[in-house]
């Protein structure tokens, strides 16, 4: 989900600088509302466990493809499935992302701690060698979506700025320890509205004791369509995240967004889209001096499970409230 999200504000870029370019998007139907704003832009939904699965799977999607006549084919994933598809794409051009594999091993192997290339950037490195460079510095956003009745039913008190906060991730190496964002939760829930966001029966459950617990606090977990809940990120004024697809989210819809990193480091390129260095939140590499373990948080030695404990529930609330102060 994250790589999806990822992509939004540079085919949003794309279509602005060269408003004159047609895109079709394949991806999961699950997705297809992160691209409703961009203009000349449609989703070709592509059910990989269904229809179009496996090899033959893949030759029956590069059939339907090849019939909307394009030109050329950006590839922004760069994973088996779409090196397979590539193949049956006889006489197309096909420009894939170059992932920076060495860079990272020599960043999480402790040869090198430096900031490499943005995915952002790397998604925008494609286009430029199909011949459409770009400026992803000159950013532009959707505007908020007024919220319906039933949306504006998870925000307790409009006249208080609304903080979205998303405590979860794909591996435990990257959370926050939930007793330390309780006690984010009960502190900035005094002043704020606090919308809660997850999915998986698990996490529905863990958000909506956390919902009960404290005042202003809503959880839209598994509430909510995913368009509905991307109606409510763009009302918000900031968004608490781990490096997670809720971060990628709230980039691409233009809003300020904190993140928590423990095992993985923003220096591999993952930060969301637009956003200031200082709002990443790191684990202390004194006391975890391997970090960034692995690219994506699935790898990490034994103790660094909680990695994120060492930034602490000061450092946290000082940061959003400064933020929202911001505005």
């Amino acid at each position: 989900m994250g790589d999806v999200a990822m992509c939004v504000p540079v085919l949003r870029a794309l279509t602005q600088q060269y408003p004159d370019v047609k895109v079709t998007v394949v991806t999961r139907a699950f997705f297809k509302p992160f691209f409703r704003d961009l203009k000349n832009v449609t989703v070709f939904s592509a059910d990989l466990k269904g229809e179009y699965k496996g090899l033959l799977g893949l030759y029956k999607l590069s059939k339907a493809l090849t019939a909307l006549h394009f030109d050329v084919v950006a590839d922004l994933h760069n994973v088996l499935r779409s090196k397979i598809l590539k193949t049956f794409f006889i006489g197309k051009t096909v420009v894939q992302q170059d992932k920076g594999r060495a860079e990272k091993k020599a960043l999480i192997s402790g040869k090198s701690f430096t900031q490499l290339k943005t995915t952002h950037q790397r998604y925008a490195d494609v286009f430029k060698a199909l011949g459409l460079p770009l400026d992803l510095s000159k950013s532009s956003f959707p505007k908020s979506i007024e919220l319906n009745q039933k949306l504006k039913g998870f925000i307790n008190d409009e006249s208080k700025p609304i903080i979205g906060i998303a405590p979860f991730a794909a591996f435990k190496g990257k959370m926050y320890p939930i007793d330390q964002m309780k006690s984010v939760i009960e502190i900035l829930s005094k002043d704020y509205n606090i919308i809660l966001f997850g999915g998986g029966q698990q996490e529905i459950e863990v958000l909506s004791d956390l919902e009960s617990l404290y005042n202003n606090t809503s959880s839209i977990a598994g509430k909510l369509s995913l368009g509905e809940e991307l109606d409510i990120i763009s009302n918000l004024n900031v968004m608490l995240s781990m490096d997670s697809g809720n971060a990628h989210i709230a980039a691409m819809l233009g809003i300020k967004v904190i993140t928590i990193w423990g095992v993985t480091h923003p220096f591999a390129g993952f930060s969301p889209f637009n956003q200031p260095k200082d709002y990443a939140l790191t684990a202390d590499r004194n006391q975890y001096p391997l970090i960034p373990t692995s690219t994506y948080g699935n790898k990490q030695p034994e103790g660094y499970e909680e990695a994120t404990s060492s930034i602490s529930v000061e450092t946290v609330v000082e940061k959003v409230k400064s933020v929202v102060f911001a505005f």
